[in-house]
């Protein structure tokens, strides 16, 4: 108690100069440093630069690529009850929604439930720097970790990145409600051999392509903290590789927490070979700006410094990094100063409780579904018609939870959402044991088959039975739906047979496209699932959904998985095979009218921004949502650009017969290519194609701009 009171008198009476808040960041800073010892400095290269000596309380980490992750599969070697949150769909299913605002609005509620629990009196639990969100891109299908990305595109990956970065952060001009830390810099979209492979690739695709989402989410977003990835980048571990000091911090402007992976330094010696020993590799993360390590790192930290290898000096200019952030998440000022410190202080009610989180992941999860397929009108089910569903599949009774899934506080599963819509009239068959699968759909007027992969692999760490499969430590050896036979059996009896794609990543799934009338897909964990499939599947809501990745009709259609050059045929900018379904694909229950596509002005220079405008009307039976594409095509181009490249996009919702002109504002930057021998980038002179459409595929108006 002693202690406690003793830490309030400090704040309150500002006994030493960096508790005064009205001082520069900086001098606030100088100071601390110069009352902390080595050890204590030592100490504050962990995730928690907490000073319990001077009264100062850091923060250490948790996990939030879609709710705060305070239990689930992974656990994280929690000791205390799995403590429940609001958990919204897979990153790779937020992607598919294309609607920043929303994201940034899921972000703003996970930022508040983790203030919420950091202070609460109890919980006192987690941490307010949160490892989200995910700006690795998904160039492969295989790649084991896709449902943590957005997507395969730089543009709406950094869009989304940038507004979830914004969400965590908040408005408020001095105070983050919570730090969004990066993960994983760079071009981090391989699992296996992971800990000691490099991606390889040019200097414009470094710019232009993998770096891109990063320097959105920094420099739009207001992101200051980043992960660096396991790999190494052309040879050099990204752990201690110069991109970090000479691009991130000093072109970009990061000053915040730049911390290793999980086990990442000691794999600078025993996975990359890099160095020789624990001295030298800690020596070489601090130079290289690392300021928080994830695994033990004492031991060559103490032995650098005693080898001459590390000074003090280096030390205190990375540590600037984590109190900067400590100071900006008000933990080192007086609490009646901070606008988010009475959050969980004073609050009684758990926020994951209140209507208003239930309602958002309801609608985040609606805004997911991507309506792959609908023959003769199957979808959405006709209510007061249909006497009798089917609910067929492994997935038709559950929500699964991903590695970095939190708990959430409930979940509907398909089942469960159809059963509320169609009481006594719902029946449930697992699998096809005993025929039962197919003894239901023959009897039902609709056959609805719940299939997809498992998130977690089922099974143990670095382990997947099924080779479709793939989660963190695993890629995926096929892109086999092994559940595709289950598909073929109920059609066979019920022509009215919808199936339920619940997935991480894609499938080739070209005999279910072929024969099946009507598909859709989403992603696990969301404690809406059930609900939200419902509202869609019997036409509440018009899906509105688009892919973020391009989805495949064969593995054999990809280069090699480690081959990291894009441009040998990978994602949609550099596609060389009619892909099963297109990057930016979906379909809607209504229909849509495209016209009258304008231009603010039709020459654009370097630093200028032009509109571009379109009259969207909805011509269908019912609301919806469309998302407008716009794509770039650089004929007058001296280098090998993308076949086309999105250069902007909106979700619009229209009501039926609702008409509007929709505007997309586009970046001179977004035109630009990088020129490596003037080391920047630059507006090439020419004509552009500009297309707006509904897919990368679909394209509806064409105009010419031109550069100059």
């Amino acid at each position: 108690m002693l202690g406690y009171c003793l830490v309030l008198t400090v704040s309150a009476q500002h006994v030493y100069p960096f508790q005064n808040r009205d001082l520069p960041v900086e001098e606030r800073i100088n100071n601390l440093l110069s009352l902390m010892t080595l050890d204590e400095k030592v100490s504050a290269l962990s995730t928690n630069p907490s000073v319990p000596r001077l009264g100062v309380k850091g923060c250490g980490h948790i996990e939030g690529l879609h709710g705060v992750a305070m239990g689930g599969p992974a656990g994280w070697g929690r000791k205390e009850a799995p403590v429940t949150t609001t958990q919204f769909p897979q990153a790779y299913g937020l992607g598919a929604t294309w609607n920043p605002a929303l994201i940034e609005k899921i972000a703003a509620l996970q930022a508040y439930e983790a203030r919420y629990l950091f202070q609460s009196p109890k919980y006192r639990q987690g941490a307010l720097v949160v490892r989200a969100p995910n700006a690795d891109l998904g160039r492969d299908p295989r790649w084991g970790r896709t449902e943590e990305c957005y997507g395969e595109d730089p543009f709406l990956t950094g869009t989304l990145a940038a507004a979830f970065s914004k969400g965590l952060q908040g408005n408020d001009p001095r105070y983050w409600i919570t730090a969004s830390l990066l993960k994983h810099f760079l071009a981090n979209s391989n699992e296996d051999r992971r800990d000691s492979s490099s991606s390889d690739f040019d200097e414009r695709l470094w710019r232009e392509y993998y770096a891109m989402p990063f320097y959105k989410a920094i420099t739009h977003g207001g992101a200051n903290c980043y992960m660096a990835a396991y790999n190494a980048i052309n040879g050099t571990p990204a752990t201690v590789h110069p991109m970090l000091r000479d691009i991130t911090m000093r072109e970009w402007g990061v000053n915040g927490i730049i911390c290793t992976d999980g086990g990442a330094y000691r794999m600078l010696i025993n996975s990359h070979h890099a160095f020789s020993d624990l001295n030298s590799a800690a020596a070489a993360c601090v130079k290289a700006g690392i300021n928080q390590f994830l695994d033990d790192y004492r031991e060559g930290v103490y032995g650098a410094l005693a080898n001459g290898l590390l000074f003090v000096d280096d030390i205190d200019a990375v540590l600037r990094g984590n109190y900067r952030v400590m100071i900006r998440l008000g933990l080192l000022d007086d609490p009646r100063m901070v606008p988010y410190a009475s959050i969980g202080v004073k609050d009684s009610i758990d926020p994951w409780t209140l209507p208003a989180h239930r309602e958002l992941a309801r609608e985040v999860t609606r805004q997911s579904v991507v309506l792959l397929k609908n023959d003769k009108g199957l979808l959405p089910l006709q209510q007061g018609k249909v006497k009798s569903v089917a609910m067929i599949g492994l997935l038709a009774d559950t929500v699964m939870l991903d590695w970095y899934s939190g708990t959430p506080p409930y979940t509907v599963t398909p089942y469960a959402g159809m059963a509320s819509r169609l009481p006594g009239k719902v029946a449930l068959a697992r699998d096809n044991d005993y025929n039962r699968a197919v003894d239901l759909a023959r009897a039902s007027e609709v056959a609805i088959v719940c299939v997809g992969n498992n998130p977690t692999g089922n099974g143990g760490w670095k382990e997947c039975p099924l080779p479709s499969d793939g989660k963190e430590a695993v890629d995926r050896k096929s892109l086999t739906l092994e559940q595709e036979q289950l598909i073929r059996q109920v059609l066979e009896v019920n022509p009215n047979t919808v199936v339920v794609l619940i997935s991480s990543f894609p499938y080739a799934i070209n005999w279910t496209v072929q024969n099946v009338p009507a598909i859709v897909h989403l992603t696990h964990s969301s404690q809406e699932l059930g609900n939200a499939l419902a509202d869609v599947l019997w036409g509440d809501v018009s899906p509105g959904g688009k892919l973020t990745q391009t989805w495949p009709a064969s593995i054999d259609h990809l280069p090699e998985m480690m081959d990291y050059d894009i441009r040998k045929g990978r994602t949609y900018q550099y596609v060389r095979h009619k892909p099963l379904f297109p990057f930016g694909y979906g379909l809607s229950y209504t229909k849509f009218k495209w016209s009258d596509m304008a231009f603010s002005q039709r020459l654009i220079a370097a630093g200028d921004s032009v509109e571009v405008s379109l009259r969207l009307t909805n011509t269908g039976s019912m609301s919806g949502d469309e998302v407008v594409q716009l794509y770039a095509t650089f004929p007058d181009s001296k280098v090998d650009r993308p076949v086309k490249k999105l250069v902007g996009f909106a979700r619009v919702s229209l009501a039926q017969g609702e008409s509007r002109q929709v505007r997309i504002p586009l970046s001179a930057f977004e035109l630009m290519v990088w020129d490596v021998s003037r080391q920047a980038f630059v507006l090439e002179s020419g004509k552009i194609s500009l297309t707006l459409g509904a897919s990368s595929d679909d394209v509806k108006l064409t105009r010419w701009l031109t550069a100059r």
